[in-house]
């Protein structure tokens, strides 16, 4: 083989490479929007319930918080399932929602962890510091939960055997064909 052809074998291999990783970092930078796009609605739904709970009744406001947190759940659930992640795995339906349900839970836990922290923890429970305070919270929880919902809960339908094949198997065939 003569200099040229490795050169040229090389530079393909590795803008090959480029692209396989151009093409995933697009996926991600899609999902994400996607996921943002759910999460903000899902954001509003949850600071407008949690401000009527709040303000229209004497529900304490770390329980007006997780009400707020829960039926923001169920409208990302959806949001998620048939908007975000409508071309993942629908297979395991149950297990994706028993999942879903745990990780979301989590997430309630951390989002008004931060709320009971900053109400009764250093007594700021004024309006105005109880939606700061709310929202510090679930911008934590939605990290948490972009990583667990994309990792264990919505999976990616498995590549048939020859997609999934890495750029260094098909350079190492590549180069068995060459010789």
């Amino acid at each position: 083989m003569a200099a040229q052809d490795i050169d040229r074998t090389g530079l393909s291999g590795h803008m090959g490479e480029r692209g396989a990783l151009r093409v995933r970092l697009d996926r991600l930078v899609r999902e994400a929007a996607k996921f943002g796009a759910v999460g903000a609605v899902g954001l509003l739904v949850n600071l407008v319930v949690f401000n009527l709970v709040r303000h229209a009744t004497d529900v304490p406001v770390v329980r007006a918080g997780i009400l707020a947190t829960v039926v923001a759940i169920v409208f990302n659930y959806v949001g998620f399932r048939y908007f975000t992640y409508r071309e993942r795995d629908k297979t395991r339906r149950t297990k994706e929602l028993s999942l879903f349900l745990l990780f979301s839970v989590v997430g309630l836990v951390i989002e008004n962890g931060v709320l009971y922290a900053a109400t009764y923890g250093f007594g700021w429970d004024t309006p105005l510091q109880s939606n700061v305070f709310k929202f510090l919270g679930i911008g934590v929880a939605t990290l948490f939960r972009f990583w667990s919902y994309r990792s264990w809960v919505f999976r990616s339908v498995p590549l048939p055997a020859e997609a999934g094949e890495s750029f260094l198997e098909r350079g190492r065939d590549r180069d068995r064909i060459q010789s």
